[in-house]
């Protein structure tokens, strides 16, 4: 029995029974995408990612005012620590949510699981605006805090792992870095409008009014996002290679993946490895220039705080095309060999970009944060097609999810904490470069160790394409492959 097909999703397919075209591979296995709904299945996806990151901007950059709403009593400092440990604390369920709701996903579909995690985290960030103060309700005012950041770190443990297994099961084989790369366009635009929504409050708002009702204006911004997101979720169809494993397993109810950390270290250690490693690399170079730099140059630095955050934003703001065009070359030469040389170029250009830094000057400043900007690209542009394609599809969403928010909680969410106490205790403000140089380096052993997956099906996936010119021709080439494997079995049998 063949995926139940629908008109919106318009899974192409035609009957070659009686051909005698001497392939395995018929017609009827080739899914022919529809553009529309890959569109709407894209636009989804990165709506959640920016989501997710419109909080993370938004809570970074807001953290002092909440300190003073929810923490008074305590000095400007400890205030500080006491915000960011709350914020913190969503890392710790970070593999938590992806545990449960990555094997979830495997089980009842990606577009449920999906949807589950939208609503979560809109919930979460919508629930930060309604919180009373510290002054109308003591200390349950940030213990309410907490449990609202518990909720977004349990829901987007299941949210990048799920967005980037379903734009690279709807995407075709030839454009599927092109079309993952728009899931951290997404998170590009989340961080800006968050960091500019705060920004705007603050120039805007005296300092009385933000304190009073100013800060809860973006968090309750995510209520209406939310539900046009859940909205948008609860429209699509599910995956097409879901489809046909759902239905391979459908008969037998032990076929059903019980994916967990464990079964993953041990059924699929090389794959998982290679997740942790390259999601390092990611998110080292993701958390060391967009989130911990910006402290660096003002707190360390002395440079100006307003001048160094609006230098941040300027760089995210070109990273958008840099990281849509990254996707796309991929797709022309491959994903190692773009990846590969963010690599490289970290390894190289660390150091200069850090001098350029700390001449605390706006234009060298400028010019050390775009040198990271571009190198982070070549990851935010490959990583959400290069990362589902290390799975197959009767674990991917588990897998992935496990694999990345372990690596993320361990190494990406701890960088700007390991990078400031390092520079604090050595006096060595070269230390970031050297953090960098160092997950490079780890980088580059996990991108050679990789299989090129470029213009190729995912694993336990049927191709995918755009036309069905492109499946003849799928069906085509595998023909004339096969017709090529007996002759040369054949000339060899002579020769034997």
């Amino acid at each position: 029995m063949r995926p139940p097909q629908s008109l919106e999703m318009q899974t192409l397919t035609a009957s070659t029974s009686g051909s005698s075209a001497p392939t395995d591979l018929s017609l009827d296995d080739i899914t022919i995408v529809d553009k529309n709904l890959l569109k709407r299945a894209v636009g989804a996806m990165a709506l959640g990612n920016a989501m997710e990151w419109f909080d993370f901007g938004v809570y970074s950059y807001i953290a002092v005012t909440l300190g003073q709403v929810f923490f008074p009593s305590s000095s400007p400092s400890a205030q500080l620590i006491a915000t960011f440990g709350t914020f913190a604390a969503a890392f710790l369920v970070r593999p938590i949510g992806g545990m449960v709701f990555g094997p979830l996903g495997d089980r009842i579909g990606r577009q449920r699981v999906l949807a589950m995690t939208m609503i979560m985290m809109a919930c979460g960030t919508f629930a930060i605006g309604l919180i009373p103060s510290y002054a109308s309700i003591g200390v349950a005012a940030p213990a309410l805090l907490l449990v609202a950041r518990l909720v977004q770190g349990f829901s987007t443990g299941g949210e990048y792992g799920g967005a980037a297994t379903f734009i690279a099961e709807f995407a075709t084989d030839k454009r599927r870095g092109f079309m993952g790369s728009f899931l951290e366009f997404g998170t590009l635009i989340g961080y800006v409008l968050g960091a500019g929504t705060v920004a705007l409050l603050t120039a805007t708002l005296s300092h009385a009014a933000l304190l009073d009702w100013g800060w809860r204006i973006p968090f309750l911004i995510a209520g209406p996002l939310g539900l046009v997101g859940l909205y948008i979720r609860m429209k699509l169809e599910e995956t097409p290679a879901f489809k046909r494993e759902a239905e391979a397993r459908e008969a037998d109810e032990n076929a059903r993946p019980k994916m967990t950390l464990g079964s993953l270290v041990t059924q699929h250690l090389r794959p998982f490895l290679l997740c942790v490693g390259l999601v390092l690399i990611f998110n080292v170079t993701d958390y060391m220039a967009l989130s911990y730099l910006p402290s660096y140059l003002s707190a360390t630095l002395h440079f100006n705080e307003t001048w160094g955050l609006f230098l941040v934003l300027v760089v995210m703001v070109l990273m958008m095309p840099m990281t849509l065009a990254a996707g796309r070359l991929s797709d022309a030469i491959g994903r190692k060999p773009v990846m590969l040389a963010g690599c490289v170029g970290l390894l190289a250009l660390s150091i200069p970009s850090l001098m350029l830094i700390q001449s605390a000057e706006v234009l060298p400043v400028f010019c050390g944060l775009l040198i990271l900007g571009a190198l982070l690209s070549c990851f935010t542009g490959v990583m959400p097609s290069a990362l589902p394609a290390l799975f197959p599809t009767s674990i991917r969403y588990g897998a992935l999810a496990i694999g990345f928010n372990v690596s993320v909680s361990l190494f990406g969410g701890t960088t700007p904490l390991v990078a400031a106490w390092l520079v604090d205790s050595t006096h060595n403000l070269m230390m970031p470069a050297y953090y960098l140089m160092g997950a490079a380096v780890i980088g580059i052993v996990a991108v050679l160790a990789l299989h090129e997956t470029a213009r190729r099906p995912l694993p336990g996936s049927a191709p995918s394409v755009g036309t069905r010119a492109e499946a003849h021709a799928v069906l085509r080439g595998e023909r004339l492959a096969r017709e090529f494997d007996d002759e040369y079995a054949t000339a060899n049998a002579v020769r034997a």
